[in-house]
Protein backbone atom coordinates (compact mmCIF):
# COMPACT_ATOMS: atom_id res chain seq x y z
CA UNK A 1 0.00 0.00 0.00
CA UNK A 2 2.88 2.50 0.53
CA UNK A 3 4.15 1.21 -2.34
CA UNK A 4 1.21 2.22 -4.19
CA UNK A 5 0.71 5.82 -2.44
CA UNK A 6 4.14 6.87 -3.32
CA UNK A 7 3.79 6.13 -6.90
CA UNK A 8 0.48 7.83 -6.97
CA UNK A 9 1.77 11.06 -5.30
CA UNK A 10 4.59 10.82 -7.91
CA UNK A 11 2.62 10.64 -10.82
CA UNK A 12 0.58 13.19 -9.33
CA UNK A 13 3.34 15.46 -9.23
CA UNK A 14 4.34 14.30 -12.62
CA UNK A 15 1.42 15.46 -13.74
CA UNK A 16 0.95 18.70 -11.84
CA UNK A 17 4.80 19.67 -13.53
CA UNK A 18 4.38 18.55 -17.03
CA UNK A 19 1.16 21.15 -17.02
CA UNK A 20 2.10 23.06 -20.37
CA UNK A 21 2.26 26.64 -19.60
CA UNK A 22 -0.94 29.01 -21.13
CA UNK A 23 0.62 30.64 -24.13
CA UNK A 24 1.46 34.35 -23.87
CA UNK A 25 -1.42 36.18 -25.54
CA UNK A 26 -0.94 37.95 -29.08
CA UNK A 27 -1.13 41.58 -28.39
CA UNK A 28 -3.77 43.41 -30.30
CA UNK A 29 -2.29 45.72 -33.44
CA UNK A 30 -4.03 48.37 -34.19
CA UNK A 31 -2.16 49.10 -38.13
CA UNK A 32 -2.85 52.87 -39.58
CA UNK A 33 -1.61 52.75 -43.04
CA UNK A 34 -2.30 55.35 -45.80
CA UNK A 35 -5.47 52.69 -47.62
CA UNK A 36 -6.46 49.49 -47.28
CA UNK A 37 -6.85 47.01 -50.26
CA UNK A 38 -9.40 44.30 -49.09
CA UNK A 39 -8.97 41.56 -51.84
CA UNK A 40 -11.16 43.47 -53.91
CA UNK A 41 -11.16 47.41 -53.77
CA UNK A 42 -8.77 50.03 -52.20
CA UNK A 43 -9.81 52.28 -49.18
CA UNK A 44 -8.29 55.62 -48.61
CA UNK A 45 -7.79 56.42 -45.06
CA UNK A 46 -8.98 53.03 -43.50
CA UNK A 47 -7.25 50.84 -40.72
CA UNK A 48 -6.91 47.68 -39.48
CA UNK A 49 -7.37 45.93 -35.78
CA UNK A 50 -6.14 42.75 -34.99
CA UNK A 51 -6.89 40.63 -31.92
CA UNK A 52 -4.91 37.41 -31.23
CA UNK A 53 -4.71 35.82 -35.19
CA UNK A 54 -7.53 37.35 -36.42
CA UNK A 55 -8.91 40.44 -37.57
CA UNK A 56 -10.91 41.95 -35.25
CA UNK A 57 -11.91 45.40 -37.17
CA UNK A 58 -11.63 46.78 -40.87
CA UNK A 59 -13.19 50.70 -41.62
CA UNK A 60 -12.34 54.32 -41.66
CA UNK A 61 -9.43 54.87 -39.14
CA UNK A 62 -11.57 57.27 -37.16
CA UNK A 63 -14.02 54.73 -35.98
CA UNK A 64 -11.59 52.00 -35.23
CA UNK A 65 -9.76 53.27 -31.52
CA UNK A 66 -6.87 51.79 -30.04
CA UNK A 67 -8.61 48.99 -27.82
CA UNK A 68 -6.18 49.19 -23.95
CA UNK A 69 -2.71 47.05 -24.46
CA UNK A 70 -2.65 47.24 -28.03
CA UNK A 71 -0.03 48.59 -30.38
CA UNK A 72 -0.29 51.00 -32.59
CA UNK A 73 1.59 50.77 -36.12
CA UNK A 74 1.53 53.72 -37.90
CA UNK A 75 2.07 53.09 -41.92
CA UNK A 76 2.25 56.64 -43.43
CA UNK A 77 2.32 56.27 -47.38
CA UNK A 78 1.86 52.63 -46.92
CA UNK A 79 -0.81 50.67 -48.37
CA UNK A 80 -2.26 47.51 -46.23
CA UNK A 81 -3.29 44.45 -47.95
CA UNK A 82 -3.84 40.98 -47.26
CA UNK A 83 -1.09 38.68 -47.44
CA UNK A 84 -0.18 37.29 -50.77
CA UNK A 85 -0.40 33.54 -52.08
CA UNK A 86 1.77 31.87 -54.03
CA UNK A 87 -0.39 29.47 -56.63
CA UNK A 88 2.57 27.12 -57.20
CA UNK A 89 5.99 26.91 -55.01
CA UNK A 90 8.35 24.37 -54.51
CA UNK A 91 10.16 24.85 -52.08
CA UNK A 92 12.46 21.58 -52.00
CA UNK A 93 13.33 22.89 -54.69
CA UNK A 94 16.49 25.56 -56.50
CA UNK A 95 17.17 27.10 -59.19
CA UNK A 96 18.14 24.48 -62.60
CA UNK A 97 20.60 27.15 -63.25
CA UNK A 98 22.38 26.46 -59.83
CA UNK A 99 21.95 22.53 -59.88
CA UNK A 100 19.56 20.37 -62.67
CA UNK A 101 16.51 18.62 -61.37
CA UNK A 102 17.87 15.15 -62.15
CA UNK A 103 20.76 16.04 -59.96
CA UNK A 104 18.52 17.84 -57.35
CA UNK A 105 16.65 14.45 -57.27
CA UNK A 106 19.62 12.07 -57.51
CA UNK A 107 23.01 13.48 -55.83
CA UNK A 108 21.16 15.95 -53.23
CA UNK A 109 20.31 14.55 -49.79
CA UNK A 110 17.24 15.07 -48.29
CA UNK A 111 18.67 16.46 -45.42
CA UNK A 112 20.63 19.63 -47.58
CA UNK A 113 17.02 20.23 -49.48
CA UNK A 114 15.48 20.62 -46.15
CA UNK A 115 18.06 22.83 -44.82
CA UNK A 116 17.80 24.89 -48.03
CA UNK A 117 14.12 24.81 -47.85
CA UNK A 118 14.01 26.51 -44.58
CA UNK A 119 15.94 29.30 -45.51
CA UNK A 120 13.59 29.50 -49.19
CA UNK A 121 10.72 29.60 -46.56
CA UNK A 122 12.01 32.44 -44.66
CA UNK A 123 12.81 34.77 -47.73
CA UNK A 124 9.19 33.56 -48.80
CA UNK A 125 7.64 34.73 -46.14
CA UNK A 126 9.90 37.77 -46.27
CA UNK A 127 8.33 38.87 -49.65
CA UNK A 128 4.65 38.75 -48.42
CA UNK A 129 3.80 35.43 -49.20
CA UNK A 130 2.13 34.23 -45.95
CA UNK A 131 0.59 31.72 -48.22
CA UNK A 132 1.55 28.42 -50.49
CA UNK A 133 0.55 26.07 -52.56
CA UNK A 134 3.65 23.49 -52.60
CA UNK A 135 2.84 21.32 -55.56
CA UNK A 136 5.41 18.23 -55.15
CA UNK A 137 8.55 17.49 -52.59
CA UNK A 138 9.92 16.29 -56.11
CA UNK A 139 12.00 13.23 -54.81
CA UNK A 140 12.20 14.33 -51.05
CA UNK A 141 9.20 12.29 -49.85
CA UNK A 142 7.41 13.46 -47.56
CA UNK A 143 9.78 16.38 -46.45
CA UNK A 144 7.37 19.08 -47.11
CA UNK A 145 5.07 18.10 -44.59
CA UNK A 146 7.70 18.29 -42.13
CA UNK A 147 8.67 21.61 -43.13
CA UNK A 148 4.94 22.66 -42.68
CA UNK A 149 4.65 21.03 -39.24
CA UNK A 150 8.30 23.07 -38.51
CA UNK A 151 6.19 26.47 -39.65
CA UNK A 152 3.32 26.02 -37.67
CA UNK A 153 4.84 24.96 -34.49
CA UNK A 154 7.08 28.25 -34.42
CA UNK A 155 10.28 26.43 -35.21
CA UNK A 156 11.13 28.18 -38.15
CA UNK A 157 9.61 31.36 -39.85
CA UNK A 158 7.79 30.75 -43.33
CA UNK A 159 4.46 30.85 -44.84
CA UNK A 160 1.21 28.68 -44.38
CA UNK A 161 1.44 25.90 -46.37
CA UNK A 162 -0.54 23.45 -48.64
CA UNK A 163 1.50 20.80 -49.38
CA UNK A 164 1.05 17.81 -52.24
CA UNK A 165 3.65 15.76 -51.06
CA UNK A 166 5.22 13.30 -53.26
CA UNK A 167 2.71 13.51 -56.25
CA UNK A 168 1.20 10.50 -58.72
CA UNK A 169 2.96 9.95 -62.03
CA UNK A 170 1.69 6.64 -64.13
CA UNK A 171 4.85 4.44 -64.44
CA UNK A 172 7.63 4.94 -66.71
CA UNK A 173 6.33 8.53 -67.40
CA UNK A 174 8.30 10.82 -65.17
CA UNK A 175 12.20 11.16 -64.63
CA UNK A 176 14.42 10.91 -63.70
CA UNK A 177 15.11 8.92 -67.05
CA UNK A 178 18.63 7.21 -67.18
CA UNK A 179 20.03 4.41 -69.45
CA UNK A 180 17.44 1.87 -69.60
CA UNK A 181 18.48 -1.21 -67.28
CA UNK A 182 18.88 1.55 -64.44
CA UNK A 183 16.18 1.83 -61.45
CA UNK A 184 16.96 5.29 -60.30
CA UNK A 185 14.42 7.40 -57.48
CA UNK A 186 11.57 8.96 -59.15
CA UNK A 187 10.85 12.50 -58.52
CA UNK A 188 7.15 11.25 -58.34
CA UNK A 189 5.40 8.33 -56.81
CA UNK A 190 4.02 6.08 -59.78
CA UNK A 191 0.90 4.20 -59.80
CA UNK A 192 -1.40 2.50 -62.00
CA UNK A 193 -4.68 0.34 -62.14
CA UNK A 194 -7.75 0.67 -59.55
CA UNK A 195 -5.79 -0.66 -56.70
CA UNK A 196 -2.37 1.23 -57.14
CA UNK A 197 -4.33 4.34 -57.49
CA UNK A 198 -6.40 3.89 -54.69
CA UNK A 199 -3.33 2.81 -52.33
CA UNK A 200 -1.31 5.73 -53.24
CA UNK A 201 -4.16 8.84 -52.92
CA UNK A 202 -4.67 7.38 -49.29
CA UNK A 203 -1.13 6.56 -48.46
CA UNK A 204 -0.28 10.23 -49.56
CA UNK A 205 -3.61 11.79 -48.12
CA UNK A 206 -2.16 9.61 -44.38
CA UNK A 207 0.96 11.09 -44.52
CA UNK A 208 -0.23 14.48 -44.70
CA UNK A 209 -1.32 15.44 -48.27
CA UNK A 210 -3.87 18.79 -48.16
CA UNK A 211 -3.88 18.32 -51.94
CA UNK A 212 -2.99 15.26 -54.53
CA UNK A 213 -1.20 16.37 -57.57
CA UNK A 214 -0.84 14.44 -60.89
CA UNK A 215 0.54 14.09 -63.88
CA UNK A 216 -2.09 14.23 -66.43
CA UNK A 217 0.12 14.14 -69.21
CA UNK A 218 4.12 13.90 -69.29
CA UNK A 219 7.06 12.92 -71.39
CA UNK A 220 6.99 8.96 -71.80
CA UNK A 221 11.06 9.45 -73.21
CA UNK A 222 13.72 12.02 -72.96
CA UNK A 223 13.03 13.47 -76.36
CA UNK A 224 9.47 13.25 -76.90
CA UNK A 225 6.62 15.79 -76.77
CA UNK A 226 4.42 15.41 -73.93
CA UNK A 227 1.29 13.50 -74.16
CA UNK A 228 -1.40 11.94 -71.70
CA UNK A 229 -0.57 9.36 -68.91
CA UNK A 230 -3.50 8.12 -67.33
CA UNK A 231 -6.22 7.12 -68.70
CA UNK A 232 -9.53 8.90 -68.41
CA UNK A 233 -11.15 6.10 -65.79
CA UNK A 234 -7.97 6.56 -63.60
CA UNK A 235 -8.49 9.82 -63.62
CA UNK A 236 -11.63 9.46 -62.34
CA UNK A 237 -10.56 6.63 -60.24
CA UNK A 238 -8.01 9.31 -58.77
CA UNK A 239 -10.11 11.90 -57.88
CA UNK A 240 -12.99 10.60 -56.36
CA UNK A 241 -10.57 9.09 -54.07
CA UNK A 242 -9.09 12.42 -53.01
CA UNK A 243 -12.23 14.04 -52.55
CA UNK A 244 -13.67 11.16 -50.98
CA UNK A 245 -11.06 12.36 -48.10
CA UNK A 246 -11.81 15.91 -48.84
CA UNK A 247 -8.67 16.97 -50.78
CA UNK A 248 -8.81 18.86 -54.33
CA UNK A 249 -6.81 17.34 -56.81
CA UNK A 250 -4.58 19.56 -59.13
CA UNK A 251 -3.33 18.52 -62.83
CA UNK A 252 0.13 18.93 -64.24
CA UNK A 253 -1.12 19.22 -68.08
CA UNK A 254 0.17 20.67 -70.98
CA UNK A 255 -1.60 19.16 -74.09
CA UNK A 256 -4.95 19.56 -74.94
CA UNK A 257 -5.75 15.80 -74.17
CA UNK A 258 -4.41 15.91 -71.00
CA UNK A 259 -5.96 19.04 -70.37
CA UNK A 260 -9.67 17.75 -70.88
CA UNK A 261 -9.32 14.28 -69.30
CA UNK A 262 -7.94 16.40 -66.32
CA UNK A 263 -11.12 18.93 -66.40
CA UNK A 264 -13.43 15.82 -67.05
CA UNK A 265 -12.35 13.74 -64.17
CA UNK A 266 -12.71 16.89 -62.06
CA UNK A 267 -9.66 18.37 -60.47
CA UNK A 268 -9.15 22.12 -59.13
CA UNK A 269 -6.87 23.37 -61.07
CA UNK A 270 -4.46 22.37 -64.19
CA UNK A 271 -0.95 23.72 -63.89
CA UNK A 272 0.76 24.89 -67.05
CA UNK A 273 -1.86 24.73 -69.64
CA UNK A 274 0.57 25.15 -72.31
CA UNK A 275 -1.41 24.24 -74.95
CA UNK A 276 -4.70 24.97 -74.12
CA UNK A 277 -6.92 25.58 -76.82
CA UNK A 278 -10.18 27.68 -76.48
CA UNK A 279 -12.44 24.65 -77.13
CA UNK A 280 -10.28 23.22 -73.86
CA UNK A 281 -10.91 26.83 -71.59
CA UNK A 282 -14.46 26.74 -72.91
CA UNK A 283 -14.60 23.32 -70.73
CA UNK A 284 -12.96 24.71 -68.20
CA UNK A 285 -14.87 26.88 -67.49
CA UNK A 286 -18.22 24.55 -67.62
CA UNK A 287 -16.40 22.47 -65.34
CA UNK A 288 -15.41 25.24 -62.85
CA UNK A 289 -11.62 24.15 -63.33
CA UNK A 290 -8.88 26.91 -62.99
CA UNK A 291 -5.72 27.63 -64.92
CA UNK A 292 -2.29 28.42 -63.24
CA UNK A 293 -0.32 29.26 -66.22
CA UNK A 294 3.06 29.67 -64.27
CA UNK A 295 4.58 32.03 -66.91
CA UNK A 296 7.40 33.07 -64.92
CA UNK A 297 8.71 28.67 -65.23
CA UNK A 298 9.11 28.91 -68.64
CA UNK A 299 10.72 32.46 -68.69
CA UNK A 300 13.30 30.92 -66.58
CA UNK A 301 14.31 27.87 -68.00
CA UNK A 302 14.14 29.96 -71.82
CA UNK A 303 17.10 32.25 -70.15
CA UNK A 304 18.40 29.32 -68.59
CA UNK A 305 19.27 27.48 -72.01
CA UNK A 306 20.72 30.54 -73.72
CA UNK A 307 17.65 32.87 -74.56
CA UNK A 308 19.00 36.30 -74.17
CA UNK A 309 15.65 38.15 -73.49
CA UNK A 310 15.26 41.66 -74.47
CA UNK A 311 17.61 40.86 -77.32
CA UNK A 312 16.89 37.52 -79.20
CA UNK A 313 13.80 36.61 -80.90
CA UNK A 314 11.06 35.02 -78.37
CA UNK A 315 11.29 31.26 -78.43
CA UNK A 316 8.66 29.29 -79.85
CA UNK A 317 7.88 28.40 -76.87
CA UNK A 318 7.03 31.70 -75.14
CA UNK A 319 5.21 32.98 -78.39
CA UNK A 320 2.83 29.82 -77.53
CA UNK A 321 2.50 30.67 -74.13
CA UNK A 322 0.99 34.18 -74.65
CA UNK A 323 -1.06 32.95 -77.26
CA UNK A 324 -2.56 30.48 -74.82
CA UNK A 325 -2.78 32.89 -71.86
CA UNK A 326 -4.73 35.66 -74.83
CA UNK A 327 -7.32 32.64 -75.25
CA UNK A 328 -7.73 31.88 -71.49
CA UNK A 329 -8.57 35.16 -70.79
CA UNK A 330 -10.56 36.03 -73.66
CA UNK A 331 -12.68 32.34 -72.84
CA UNK A 332 -13.38 33.62 -69.43
CA UNK A 333 -11.50 30.78 -67.36
CA UNK A 334 -10.52 31.36 -63.86
CA UNK A 335 -6.80 31.97 -63.65
CA UNK A 336 -4.95 31.43 -60.05
CA UNK A 337 -1.73 33.03 -60.30
CA UNK A 338 1.51 30.64 -59.37
CA UNK A 339 4.88 31.07 -60.56
CA UNK A 340 6.80 27.14 -60.22
CA UNK A 341 8.97 29.07 -57.74
CA UNK A 342 11.79 26.45 -57.42
CA UNK A 343 12.48 26.57 -60.70
CA UNK A 344 13.49 30.60 -60.32
CA UNK A 345 14.74 31.80 -56.71
CA UNK A 346 12.38 31.47 -53.74
CA UNK A 347 11.77 35.41 -52.64
CA UNK A 348 11.74 36.26 -56.09
CA UNK A 349 7.99 35.12 -56.23
CA UNK A 350 6.82 38.39 -57.86
CA UNK A 351 7.94 37.40 -60.90
CA UNK A 352 4.98 35.82 -62.15
CA UNK A 353 2.78 38.77 -61.43
CA UNK A 354 5.24 41.19 -63.08
CA UNK A 355 5.40 39.61 -66.43
CA UNK A 356 1.89 38.51 -66.40
CA UNK A 357 1.18 42.28 -66.40
CA UNK A 358 4.07 43.14 -68.68
CA UNK A 359 4.13 40.44 -71.39
CA UNK A 360 0.61 38.81 -70.66
CA UNK A 361 -2.54 41.55 -70.86
CA UNK A 362 -2.90 41.67 -67.23
CA UNK A 363 -3.71 44.45 -65.24
CA UNK A 364 -2.31 45.52 -62.15
CA UNK A 365 -5.73 45.47 -59.76
CA UNK A 366 -6.63 42.02 -61.73
CA UNK A 367 -3.22 40.53 -60.87
CA UNK A 368 -3.53 41.51 -57.18
CA UNK A 369 -6.93 40.48 -56.82
CA UNK A 370 -5.68 37.43 -58.56
CA UNK A 371 -2.93 36.91 -55.93
CA UNK A 372 -5.16 37.35 -52.56
CA UNK A 373 -8.86 36.71 -52.94
CA UNK A 374 -8.81 34.85 -56.05
CA UNK A 375 -6.19 32.39 -55.54
CA UNK A 376 -8.15 31.76 -51.86
CA UNK A 377 -11.45 31.17 -53.71
CA UNK A 378 -10.13 29.06 -56.05
CA UNK A 379 -7.94 26.76 -53.56
CA UNK A 380 -10.38 26.99 -51.02
CA UNK A 381 -8.99 28.93 -48.37
CA UNK A 382 -11.57 30.88 -46.98
CA UNK A 383 -9.90 31.84 -43.91
CA UNK A 384 -7.66 34.55 -45.40
CA UNK A 385 -7.17 36.03 -49.13
CA UNK A 386 -9.38 39.37 -47.86
CA UNK A 387 -9.12 41.52 -45.04
CA UNK A 388 -12.50 41.29 -43.49
CA UNK A 389 -13.60 40.49 -39.40
CA UNK A 390 -12.89 37.09 -38.32
CA UNK A 391 -10.62 36.09 -41.09
CA UNK A 392 -6.62 35.45 -40.54
CA UNK A 393 -4.43 38.25 -39.59
CA UNK A 394 -2.06 37.52 -42.50
CA UNK A 395 -1.09 41.32 -44.12
CA UNK A 396 1.57 43.20 -45.55
CA UNK A 397 2.28 46.70 -45.75
CA UNK A 398 4.24 47.89 -49.17
CA UNK A 399 4.96 51.65 -50.60
CA UNK A 400 2.67 52.94 -53.26
CA UNK A 401 -0.28 51.54 -54.47
CA UNK A 402 -0.14 47.90 -56.20
CA UNK A 403 -3.60 48.48 -57.60
CA UNK A 404 -1.85 50.66 -60.24
CA UNK A 405 1.60 49.13 -60.32
CA UNK A 406 2.06 46.14 -59.18
CA UNK A 407 5.85 46.85 -58.89
CA UNK A 408 5.09 47.90 -55.62
CA UNK A 409 4.76 45.15 -54.11
CA UNK A 410 8.25 44.65 -53.79
CA UNK A 411 8.38 47.01 -51.43
CA UNK A 412 7.67 44.94 -48.18
CA UNK A 413 8.07 47.88 -45.18
CA UNK A 414 5.56 45.25 -43.30
CA UNK A 415 4.49 41.53 -42.95
CA UNK A 416 2.02 39.96 -40.25
CA UNK A 417 1.38 36.47 -40.20
CA UNK A 418 -1.52 35.46 -37.17
CA UNK A 419 -1.44 39.03 -35.67
CA UNK A 420 2.69 38.88 -35.43
CA UNK A 421 4.71 40.80 -37.30
CA UNK A 422 7.24 38.82 -38.99
CA UNK A 423 8.71 41.56 -40.38
CA UNK A 424 8.99 45.27 -39.87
Amino acid sequence: MRLLCLTGLLLSSLVTTAQPTSPTPTPALLLRPAAVFDGETLHVGWAVLTEGDKIKAVGPAAQIPAPAGARTVELPGLTLLPGLIEGHSHLLLHPYNETSWNDQVLQESEALRVARATAHARRTLEAGFTTVRDLGSEGAGYADVGLKQAIDRGLIPGPRMVVATRALVATGSYGPKLLSGFEVPQGAQEADGVDGIIRAVREQIGKGADVIKVYADYRWGPNEPSRPTFTQDELNLLVQTARSAGRPVVAHASTPEGMRRATLAGVQTIEHGDAGTPEIFKLMKQRRVALCPTVAAGDATSQYRGWRKGQDPEPERIQQKKQTVKAALQSGVELAIGGDVGVFAHGDNLREAELLVQEYGFTSLQTLRGLTAGNARIFQLPDRGSIRPGLLADLIAVAGDPTKDIKALRQIRLVVKGGVVAKE
